[in-house]
């Protein structure tokens, strides 16, 4: 990784995925984001210019991850979710201190509104603390929107509930554009004024002008996930789905269930899902359809679900996977949701033999939880009770 120093800040590139150090002298100085962009010391939400008439625009993840309002960045399709600043209740939707929301209104509108909306939004720069003093990594160029949603759905107000009171907040979607890095000479330019010069990438221009995304994908050098990388990495993370573990032990049924809600979360264009009667060996634990497409022109497509509870300890292995692939018919396609993990080997024959199946595993289980709004311990533990106990 490229680490940039501090003293260097000013008359520096922007190179997608290098560390920009702060300084070490312990106060708000230290930023270096002041020194690269000319922009405010601290907070996640940055700007150059008027509300009106916006030049640039900052923003930045905490090192600190927010358990209720996870920002994201998705690298292997390029997509990145930022929650706006209205975090707690006692204001309104727009009402923020550093009017974020209302800005994140007004650039996803431009971005809807054609070509000339469209040269209205400024560049969007995204970076993320990497919790070593102030130092800073640049996670790249941004536009508003993604090329696999409709406009509507790019910035939704969701509520939550925090201390009985009830608030909405923004979710906001981003399309990180195929720019490895952004020259000293065009960051000159937009601190003066002029986004648009001959010095701007050729990716953000092409939207600008015509709205197309030239998206950075990156693509995964492993086609599998490793038990590390399938396990929660905290013990917050895992304190929800040891949660979870606990409370499906002697509830098969209801984990079934369970693993439905979450393919609908993960799927939100699932059409139906039906449960059989028991998980007995030989039986799917459900069957159900996708719908591809809208209107007269779209398609159902069938697929079996597979629910495994398990502890942690205990990974899904390959007379597991086996058991999945030989239940599936012709066109189906399979899901597979697990508390813990799919072992190695497991892992590697559904890829490497190209098998249509879609694992779900512990911390799949925790994210799509998490991005509905079930945070911790006690928020998923009372959601489980009220929905998936043997009574309900």
């Amino acid at each position: 990784m490229k680490i940039v120093p501090f003293s260097n800040a000013s008359y520096t590139d922007l190179i997608v995925d290098a560390v920009y150090q702060g300084g070490r002298k312990g106060n708000a100085g230290d930023d270096p984001l002041p020194h690269i962009l000319r922009v405010s010391n601290s907070g996640g939400f940055r700007y150059r210019g008027q509300l009106d008439a916006l030049e640039l625009l900052v923003l930045t993840k905490s090192s600190k991850e927010d358990h209720d309002w996870p920002d994201m960045l998705d690298r292997e399709t390029g997509v990145y979710t930022y929650f706006g600043d209205n975090k707690s209740p006692g204001d309104m939707l727009h009402e923020t201190p550093r009017k974020g929301n209302e800005i994140l209104q007004q650039i996803f509108n431009l971005a809807n509104s054609g070509k000339e909306g469209r040269q209205r939004v400024p560049p969007i720069l995204l970076f993320a603390n990497t919790g070593d003093w102030r130092d800073v990594v640049f996670l790249g160029l941004a536009v508003p929107g993604t090329a696999n949603l409709r406009a509507s759905e790019d910035l939704v107000a969701l509520w939550r509930i925090s201390n009985g009171s009830r608030f909405q907040n923004y979710r906001a979607r981003f399309s990180i554009l195929d720019v490895p890095s952004l020259s000293r000479s065009w960051i000159q330019d937009i601190i003066s004024g002029n986004p648009h010069s001959s010095n701007a990438p050729l990716a953000w221009l092409n939207w600008v002008m015509t709205g197309k995304k030239r998206i950075l994908l990156a693509t995964r050098s492993l086609k599998y996930r490793t038990k590390l990388e399938q396990i929660p990495d905290d013990s917050l993370k895992l304190s929800i789905l040891e949660t979870i573990i606990e409370f499906f032990q002697n509830n098969s049924h209801g984990f079934i269930r369970f693993a439905s809600l979450l393919t609908t979360l993960l799927l939100p264009d699932t059409a139906e899902i039906d449960l059989t009667q028991s998980s007995r060996y030989g039986e799917r634990d459900a069957i159900g359809k996708l719908r591809i497409g809208n209107g007269p022109s779209g398609i159902l497509v069938d697929f079996a679900l597979e629910a495994k509870c398990c502890k942690l300890s205990v990974g899904v292995g390959v007379s597991d996977v086996y058991r999945v692939i030989s239940r599936l018919r012709h066109r189906q396609f399979g899901i597979l949701v697990t508390t813990s993990y799919v072992n190695l080997q497991a892992y590697r024959e559904i890829k490497e033999d190209q098998h249509p199946i879609i694992i779900i595993s512990g911390t799949d289980i925790v994210e799509l939880l998490r991005s509905d709004g079930y945070s911790n311990q006690v928020k998923v533990k009372k959601w489980l009770e009220q929905n998936f106990s043997p009574r309900s």
